[in-house]
C-alpha cells in the first residue's frame, strides 16, 4: 500500500514542507496544517510528518534522530491520539476530501454527485 505525504515540519532544521500536489488546499487549512506539524515537530523534538495512506487514511509520523535516545515513542503516541481528538472535525474533512479528489471510489462519487446536479438544474 503507497503512502502521500501532506505535511511535514523538522525540528532540527526548523523547516516545513507542503507536498505540491496539495498545494491547492484552502489557504486557512494549508495554515492550520502548517500550525499543527510545527507544533508538534518542536514539541516531541522531531520531523513530524502527516500524510494519506492509499485508501484515503491519515497516517501521522515521527521521526526522530538517531542520536535521540531518550526520544519518548509513548508520549508522542499521546500527542498524536491528543491532536486527533482536538482536530477530529478537520481530519475527516481532510480524508473526505482526499478520498474524493484522489480515490478510484471518490471519482465515481464525484461523478455522481456532478450528474444529480445536472439533473436537478434541469427540472
Amino acid at each position: 500500500m503507497s503512502r502521500k505525504v501532506l505535511a511535514a515540519a523538522g525540528f532540527e532544521q526548523q523547516k516545513y514542507y507542503l507536498e505540491k500536489e496539495f498545494a491547492f488546499l484552502p489557504e486557512a487549512i494549508q495554515e492550520d496544517l502548517r500550525r499543527i506539524c510545527i507544533f508538534l515537530a518542536e514539541k516531541l523534538n522531531c520531523t513530524f510528518l502527516m500524510g494519506f495512506e492509499e485508501n484515503g487514511d491519515l497516517y501521522f509520523e515521527t521521526v526522530k534522530r538517531e542520536d535521540d535516545f531518550d526520544f519518548d515513542e509513548i508520549g508522542a503516541e499521546l500527542e498524536i491520539k491528543e491532536l486527533q481528538r482536538k482536530e477530529k472535525e478537520l481530519l475527516r474533512a481532510l480524508e473526505l476530501w482526499y478520498v474524493i479528489f484522489f480515490t478510484k471510489e471518490g471519482e465515481k462519487a464525484k461523478q455522481e454527485l456532478l450528474h444529480r446536479a445536472a439533473q436537478g438544474q434541469e427540472e
